[in-house]
Order: C-alpha cells, then sequence, then structure tokens
C-alpha cells in the first residue's frame, strides 16, 4: 500500500433489500465527501443477508481488492457497519485501509468538533466505537493518524492496551458529567428568568445553521456539508412582536441522519438533553428533498430516544426557493402554528417564523387538553 492514495477511495454499498437504498448510497457519497475523501470507484452488489466472514461475500471482496490495485486508492468505505471479525478479515484481504458508515461518521465529527465539550464528546465516542476493533484495524493505520477513519483519538490512543483505554473512557464520562452540571446551571438561570427556549432540530444538511444565522446574526458556520455543524451553540434573540418585548434563547443542535451510531447518541447524549428540556423544537425540514418524509421520519426517532418526543414542535419546511414554494403557515386543530414554509438564505416566511416564536413565548405553555400532536410534512 505504499504507492496508494490516502484521500483515494473506493466505496462499497450492497443492496440487503431495505428501503431506501438509493438514498443511503446517495448520503454515503455525501458523507465522504464531507470527510475530505476522493471517490474513485464505486463498487455495487446485492445479497440476501450479509456474509458473516466479511460483510460482502468472497467474490465481491475479490472485485473490491481488484478495484483497489486499479485506482491506487488507500481506503475503502463500506456503507454498511462492519463487526470486528469482518474488519479483520477484510484488512487481510484488501491492500487498503477499510472502515465502515460509522467510522466515516466518528471521522466527520472529529474533523468538526470545536469546543472543549464537542472534542470530548467525539473522542469518548471513538474510543468506545474502535475498542472492540483495535485488532481489526490494518497494520500500517499507526502511520496514518490524520488520514480518513483514523482522526481523534489518534495512534497513541489507538495503541493503548484495555485497561488504559478503560480509564480514558473513564476521565472523559467525568468531563462530561461536570459539563453537565455547569449546563444545568445555565438552565436553571433561563428558567429563573422565565425564557423560552427553543431548540433547532433536522435532518443533517436542512439548513438549520443558515436559519439560525439568519434569526440571531450569529454568524455560524454553515455549509453545503453533511455535519456541518457539531457544537450546540445558543443565541438570545429579540421578539419585538411579543407582549413586552421578551427575549427566546435559540439553540442550534447537530443534525441527524439515518443509522445515527449508537456510540454518538450516548457520547452526546448531554448535550442532547439540551434539546430535551426546550421548550419548543422548530423542526427544521429540507422542502426540496424528494426524502423528506422518511428524513423527518428519522429526527423523530432520535427525538424519542433522546426523551424529546413529547415537546411542541412546529415543522419548518426551509429551501422553498429550491422547491419553487411560496411562503406559508398552516395551523392545527388548536388554531397554533403547525408548519411555516421559510427560506432561511432569501429570508421569504421569516416574519410568520418570528411570530411564531411570539406567540409561542406569550403562550408559555399549552394547554393541559391539547396535546403535543404527531406532525406530519405536506405531500
Amino acid at each position: 500500500m505504499s504507492g496508494a492514495a490516502a484521500d483515494a477511495a473506493v466505496l462499497v454499498s450492497l443492496d440487503l433489500g431495505d428501503s431506501g437504498y438509493a438514498e443511503s448510497l446517495e448520503e454515503l457519497k455525501l458523507l465522504a465527501d464531507s470527510a475530505g475523501v476522493r471517490a474513485v470507484a464505486l463498487v455495487e452488489g446485492k445479497r440476501q443477508h450479509p456474509d458473516a466472514s466479511t460483510f460482502a461475500g468472497s467474490g465481491k471482496v475479490d472485485e473490491i481488492a481488484g478495484t483497489v490495485e486499479r485506482t491506487g486508492a488507500g481506503l475503502v468505505v463500506f456503507n454498511h457497519d462492519l463487526s470486528p471479525a469482518q474488519m479483520r478479515n477484510l484488512a487481510g484481504r484488501i491492500d487498503a485501509r477499510v472502515i465502515d458508515r460509522t467510522m466515516l461518521i466518528l471521522d466527520i465529527f472529529a474533523q468538526r468538533a470545536q469546543s472543549h465539550e464537542g472534542k470530548v464528546q467525539v473522542e469518548l465516542a471513538q474510543l468506545k466505537y474502535l475498542s472492540t476493533r483495535l485488532a481489526g484495524m490494518n497494520r500500517d493505520m499507526g502511520q496514518q493518524k490524520n488520514a480518513v477513519g483514523a482522526r481523534g483519538p489518534g495512534e497513541m490512543q489507538l495503541e493503548l492496551d484495555r485497561r488504559k483505554l478503560d480509564k480514558r473512557v473513564h476521565l472523559l464520562n467525568e468531563r462530561l458529567r461536570k459539563l453537565k452540571r455547569q449546563r444545568e446551571v445555565r438552565r436553571r438561570a433561563r428558567s429563573r428568568a422565565d425564557v423560552l427556549s427553543v431548540s433547532l432540530v433536522g435532518y443533517t444538511n436542512a439548513g438549520k445553521s443558515t436559519l439560525f444565522n439568519r434569526l440571531t446574526q450569529a454568524g455560524v458556520y454553515a455549509a453545503d456539508q453533511l455535519f456541518a455543524t457539531l457544537d450546540t451553540t445558543s443565541r438570545r434573540i429579540f421578539l419585538s412582536g411579543s407582549e413586552g418585548g421578551a427575549q427566546v434563547v435559540l439553540s442550534d443542535t447537530v443534525g441527524f441522519i439515518r443509522h445515527l451510531p449508537h456510540s454518538l447518541i450516548a457520547a452526546f447524549r448531554g448535550t442532547l438533553e439540551e434539546t430535551a428540556q426546550a421548550d419548543l423544537l422548530l423542526h427544521v425540514v429540507d422542502a426540496n428533498s424528494p426524502e423528506r418524509h422518511e428524513q423527518i421520519s428519522e429526527v423523530n426517532k432520535v427525538l424519542h430516544e433522546i426523551g424529546a418526543d413529547r415537546i411542541p414542535q412546529i415543522l419548518v419546511f426551509n429551501k422553498i426557493d429550491l422547491a419553487g414554494l411560496p411562503p406559508d403557515v398552516q395551523h392545527d386543530e388548536y388554531g397554533r402554528i403547525a408548519r411555516i414554509h421559510v427560506s432561511a438564505k432569501t429570508g421569504a416566511g421569516m416574519d410568520d417564523l418570528r411570530a411564531a416564536l411570539a406567540a409561542m413565548r406569550d403562550e408559555c405553555a399549552l394547554p393541559d387538553e391539547a396535546p403535543p400532536q404527531a406532525w406530519h410534512p405536506l405531500d
């Protein structure tokens, strides 16, 4: 592998008969691009179920190995989660580093984390995931600490024995508990000040950060990439239409994706609890995406997992400029705003969104007889 290009990758995706295969493949390409990977080839195939030994099966592995040799790729990225045994077996048959979908997502998170808490959370998720896979890493991985799939803990961490690794995980958990206590102090202070807490949630690349910047003028990094935002950012905004000109605390959060690694959800649970403690969720949806129905469902699954599924939601259909839709507001059976069509890029519909926030701030809490609704996308 001495002459292989570290950033050149062969992507591998197998159709196992599950729905959404085409969308999952497109996401793999976007994930690779977001990680700085240069895809030089794609190997596809169909199977009824994964091969226990290599996931792809002997013949397909030979095809992958041949593609690596032909293209000079230094990396193979599977659009699936691989077991430790499968990782080891593939490493012995393919002359390139082999990573799976979760490792690719973890690598993106390692690149994006800016705050101390974000870096601690990413390292914790990586160590927990890699702890069961150290024996399956390729022999030369220690020499490629800046390569895709090897960022974060890096060479030194990967060479720790199990006892030292467990000690490091314990230390990181303690740091996160301390940071959680600090967040709780800030949350109680906001509660005493009677400030409405609003969290932006949504599928990755739905435009949450652009919307956040439009509402707050905060200048948060926003890009047409998956997981452009990782660290949670909060800002106060002034609602001129609210009684007394009240303020709202708006928080931008990490985007969700299909099959979001459980190690990430566990590591980021403290940060995600900020979402679970919000008074209102603005569920941002890419109105231009043909998969918006499925994306809404995936986001709601994660919200359920972190205990935020009972918090009132307003669906914010963003990117209407790309979808060719006009600004619009729709109400639920109780007369509250349920869906808003906006363009965070152009500003269309933003006055309606601010008015909805002002109304929610004045209302403060929903009446007991009006439970949170199970929101559904527009057809």
